[in-house]
């Protein structure tokens, strides 16, 4: 187990409930004796903290570890940030579902403490990288942790174009566009298309077609090692937005080439001892307990 010692944080802007969870952090880990780090960006709502700040990707090449106070949305943009520096990844949940940001502020000294004791487990997740190519010429990349997302944008209209997979032709389509998610992100957007549930430990992208023109076309799951290539429809009105975990990066162009790989670093996620993948599917989507509970 590593030992952590310089403690990056990390939390979502404009919550007053963060605000004070991140003080109470700060006085847990002072007492204890670590070394906090605040993120630039989150120093600016904590008046006379008293910390060292850094930016983002400084934290991960300084920090053992890295603790972020928000939702997933929060969460998710420090993955992909500090994916690249290996630096592991705690959540606390001040957001509302919370797959990924696991520990509830009633129980923030505890299991944080257990963390900092070395009773933990680390996850790996892996991310997405996404490429738009328009005449062979690279014209905006992004990378997501949940998925990449093909859509039409404020338009309203369907996106025609083929999907490739490892140099394979697989379809045409006609639809609002094409969800590719990874396990991480089949329980967020690919979940309320259809998509499947798929566990965190299965190297695998799913596939989700959005209100496609044939019944016939559904989820199809790969190879998270494939090469994901779409070519969009030289006849389309509409232009395609490109988004990863939902911020749109890309506003492509018919005849435009999206590809999508999986990159190769991964999101080390931290989590407390006796973490439960299918607790936490129950307690967040509603599931049923037991029979006799």
């Amino acid at each position: 187990m590593t030992t952590f010692k310089n403690i990056g944080l990390i939390g979502r802007m404009g919550s007053a409930k963060v605000v004070e969870t991140l003080k109470r952090l700060i006085r847990f880990l002072d007492d204890g004796g670590y070394h906090v780090i605040l993120e630039d960006r989150t120093a600016t709502v904590m008046l006379d903290h008293g910390q060292q700040e850094a930016s983002r990707r400084m934290l991960g090449e300084i920090c053992d570890l890295v603790i972020v106070i928000g939702g997933d949305g929060s969460l998710l943009g420090a993955a992909r940030a500090l994916c690249r520096s290996g630096t592991p990844v705690l959540g606390v949940n001040r957001g509302r579902l919370g797959f990924l940001t696991d520990i509830s502020p009633s129980e923030l000294e505890d299991k944080v403490g257990e963390v900092l004791a070395g009773r933990y487990t680390i996850e790996e997740r892996f991310l997405l990288d996404a490429e738009v190519y328009r005449h062979d010429a690279l014209v905006g990349s992004a990378e997501a942790l949940n998925d990449v997302v093909m859509h039409p944008g404020k338009a309203v209209r369907m996106i025609e174009f083929e999907l490739f997979i490892d140099d394979q032709f697989v379809y045409s389509q006609r639809s609002d566009g094409l969800i590719i998610a990874t396990p991480t992100g089949s329980t967020a957007y690919s979940l309320s298309g259809g998509g499947p549930i798929v566990h965190p430990s299965i190297d695998a992208i799913t596939l989700v077609p959005m209100f496609p023109h044939t019944l016939s076309s559904r989820p199809i799951v790969i190879d998270a090692r494939s090469e994901i290539r779409i070519h969009i429809g030289e006849t389309n009105e509409a232009y395609p937005h490109v988004s990863c975990d939902g911020q749109t990066r890309v506003v492509s162009k018919p005849d435009d080439v999206l590809y999508v790989r999986q990159k190769p670093e991964r999101l080390k996620l931290v989590h407390p001892l006796g973490h439960n993948f299918y607790e936490v599917c129950r307690s967040k989507l509603g599931w049923s307990s037991r029979l006799g509970d």
